[in-house]
C-alpha cells in the first residue's frame, strides 16, 4: 500500500540530521526486521526480508519467501521497531557529525556559551556541543553563559557516549587563522606566516614575509592605522601582538625578533645552537622584557637559544678566552680569533662543545684540542667561583641597603658567609679592593657617616653595659668603661688615643671600687666627672 507520509518523514529526518536518505531507508528496513524477529522470537537474520519502495513508501515483508502482513507484529513488535529506529538514526547522526567536524580541525568556529562544568566551558555549536578545558582557555579571560565566542577546533574524538569536540582559544594556530580571516593577503598566500610564538593572554610574536615585492608584509598585516591588527587584538582580549619581518639570515631574524630593543651585534654558535646578542646598557631591560618574556618568545620564534650580554660582559668573556688560550703552547692568535668567530665567547662554551669541533674547524691536533678543553674547564671553575662571589656580594649589599632604609645607623648586620673557601677568597677580593680603600681614604671628613659606617674615633658596633640594679649611686666605672669614656686613674677626663686605651686595658688588672683614688662615676652622664 502506498505510504506518502513515510516518504515525507524520511525527507525531514535526512534534512534535519544531515543524513543521506538511502541510509534512513536502510535503517527503517533493519528496524522492521528486528521487530519481526522479536515477535516470532527468533535470532535468524536471514529469515525475514523487508523491502521499502522509495517512491511510493510501500513496505513489503516476507518470511522464508512467504509474504507476511506487517500488522502481525503487534504492539510489542512495533515498540521494538521504534527503539531500534531511534538508535540507528542516532548512530547515523553521530557519524555525520564526526565526518563533518573531522574535516574542520584547525579552523575557527563560532558558538554560544551554554554553561560551565567546573573549570570546563561548554559551547553550543548548533548540532553539537563543544568542550573547552581550562588549559585551552586564555588565562585571565572571563566569560558568561549566553556570550558568543570564537575558538579553534583542536580535536574531534569519537567516544562511545558521544562525539567530543575539543575547542581552544590558547593554541597558536588560532592567531594564524585570525590573520587569514582579517588580512586578505594572508588568506590568498601572498603573505606567508613563517613562524609564530605565543604566550596566551600576554604576548605573541609572528614573523611574516611576502612573495610579492610590491606588498609590504608588516604593513599589510597591521592595516591602515592598525585597523586589521586591532580587530585581532580585540578578539583576543587585548593580547599584544608583535609582527616582525622574516629573514633567511638568522642574525637579522634574531635582531628583528627582539624588537623593539635595538641590537648592536649578534654572534652565532652553530655547535651549541646559541645566539649571543650584544645590546647597550639602556636596551638591556627592553631586550629581556618583563620576566624575560621578550627574549623567551624571540628564542621560540627563531629556534635559537638567545643569550643577551652588554658590551662590557662580551669583552670580558672574550678577553678571558683569549687569555686562557694564549697561555697554551701551540695555540696561535689566529686560532683564538677563529674560536671567537665560532661564537665561543666564553670559556664555558669551549668546554661545552668539546674537542671535536676544534679539530674539525681549526685543524687542531687531538692533543692540542684536549689541552684547550681542559684548560678552559679549569678557567670555567674560576668563573663559577667569581659568579658565586659576586652573588654573595650583591646579597650583602642588598642587606646593607635594607638596613639603611630601616634606619639602623651603626648596627652591623652579619652577611651570610660562603662555605666554599674559594668563594670566600673571591668575595674578599671583590669587596676589599684598592679602589674601595682609596675611596675610604679620600672620603670627605665632613661627610655624615652612613648607616653601616663608623664615625671617626668611634666603634661600628653597639656595646651594651649592664648596670647592677643593687649598686648604689657611688658605684664606679670599671677599668674597661674608664678606658672607653676617657677617664684616667685620678678620675680626670682626657682624650687618649686608641693605642693608649688598648695598652691601658691590657696592662691594668681589674680593681675594686674602694681602691680607686678618684671620685665615684656618675651613672646618669656619659662621662664621669673628675673629683
Amino acid at each position: 500500500m502506498p505510504n506518502p507520509e513515510l516518504i515525507r518523514i524520511v525527507d525531514g529526518i535526512a534534512r534535519d540530521k544531515n543524513i543521506e536518505r538511502d541510509q534512513v531507508y536502510a535503517d527503517i528496513e533493519q528496524a522492521i526486521a528486528s521487530g519481526l524477529r522479536k515477535h516470532y522470537n527468533t535470532e535468524d537474520t536471514a529469515e525475514f526480508g523487508v523491502t521499502l519502495d522509495k517512491v511510493s513508501g510501500d513496505v513489503s515483508v516476507s518470511r522464508n519467501g512467504d509474504t507476511v502482513p506487517l500488522s502481525v507484529m503487534g504492539r510489542i513488535g512495533a515498540q521494538t521497531v521504534k527503539q531500534v529506529m531511534i538508535q540507528l538514526i542516532r548512530q547515523d547522526e553521530r557519524g555525520a557529525i564526526y565526518e563533518e567536524y573531522k574535516d574542520r580541525v584547525g579552523t575557527i568556529v563560532t558558538g554560544t556559551i551554554t554553561r560551565f562544568e567546573g573549570p570546563m566551558m561548554i559551547v553550543n555549536l548548533g548540532r553539537v556541543e563543544g568542550i573547552m578545558p581550562r588549559s585551552e582557555q586564555i588565562p585571565g579571560e572571563q566569560h558568561e553563559p549566553g556570550e558568543r565566542v570564537q575558538a579553534l577546533i583542536m580535536e574531534v574524538r569519537d567516544t562511545p557516549s558521544a562525539i567530543k569536540i575539543i575547542l581552544s582559544r590558547s593554541h597558536p594556530e588560532l592567531i594564524r587563522r585570525l590573520f587569514e580571516r582579517e588580512v586578505p593577503e594572508v588568506g590568498e598566500r601572498t603573505i606567508e606566516i613563517k613562524a609564530l610564538a605565543r604566550e596566551p593572554g600576554h604576548r605573541t610574536k609572528i614573523a611574516v614575509s611576502s612573495i610579492d615585492t610590491k606588498v609590504d608584509a608588516v604593513g599589510a598585516c597591521v592595516g591602515v592605522r592598525g585597523s586589521r591588527i586591532k580587530n585581532i587584538v580585540e578578539e583576543l582580549g587585548g593580547e599584544k601582538i608583535d609582527i616582525v619581518r622574516w629573514n633567511e639570515s638568522s642574525q637579522i631574524l634574531i635582531s628583528n625578533a627582539l624588537k623593539p630593543a635595538e641590537v648592536t651585534e649578534v654572534s652565532l654558535c652553530f655547535e651549541l645552537g646559541r645566539g649571543t646578542v650584544i645590546v647597550n646598557e639602556d636596551q638591556l631591560s627592553l631586550a629581556i622584557g618583563k620576566r624575560g618574556q621578550n627574549v623567551r618568545l624571540a628564542a621560540r620564534l627563531t629556534g635559537w637559544d638567545i643569550d643577551i650580554l652588554t658590551p662590557t660582559e662580551f669583552q670580558k668573556g672574550t678577553a678571558r678566552v683569549q687569555e686562557t688560550l694564549t697561555s697554551i703552547e701551540g695555540v696561535s692568535q689566529d686560532m683564538v680569533d677563529k674560536v671567537i668567530a665560532m661564537g665561543l665567547i666564553d670559556v664555558r662554551d669551549v668546554e661545552e662543545v668539546g674537542a671535536d669541533p676544534l679539530m674539525e674547524e681549526l685543524q687542531m691536533t687531538e692533543e692540542l684540542a684536549t689541552a684547550v678543553v681542559e684548560r678552559c674547564g679549569e678557567a670555567a671553575k674560576l668563573v663559577a667561583i667569581e659568579a658565586e662571589a659576586k652573588k654573595q656580594a650583591d646579597a650583602r649589599a642588598k642587606a646593607e641597603a635594607a638596613a639603611a632604609l630601616r634606619g639602623l645607623d651603626g648596627l652591623a648586620i652579619p652577611a651570610a658567609q660562603p662555605t666554599d673557601p674559594a668563594v670566600a677568597a673571591a668575595l674578599a677580593a671583590e669587596t676589599d679592593t684598592p679602589a674601595a680603600n682609596a675611596d675610604a681614604e679620600t672620603a670627605d671628613p665632613e661627610r655624615m657617616p652612613g648607616a653601616m659606617e663608623a664615625s671617626e674615633g668611634g666603634s661600628p658596633e653597639v656595646t651594651v653595659h649592664k648596670i647592677d640594679p643593687t649598686a648604689g649611686d657611688d658605684a664606679e666605672l670599671s677599668p674597661e668603661e674608664q678606658a672607653i669614656h676617657g677617664v684616667t686613674q685620678d678620675g680626670a677626663e682626657e682624650g687618649p688615643t686608641q693605642d693608649d686605651d688598648e695598652a691601658q686595658a691590657a696592662a691594668e688588672p681589674p680593681r675594686d671600687a674602694s681602691e680607686d683614688d678618684g671620685a665615684p662615676a656618675d651613672k646618669a652622664g656619659p662621662v664621669a666627672e673628675p673629683a
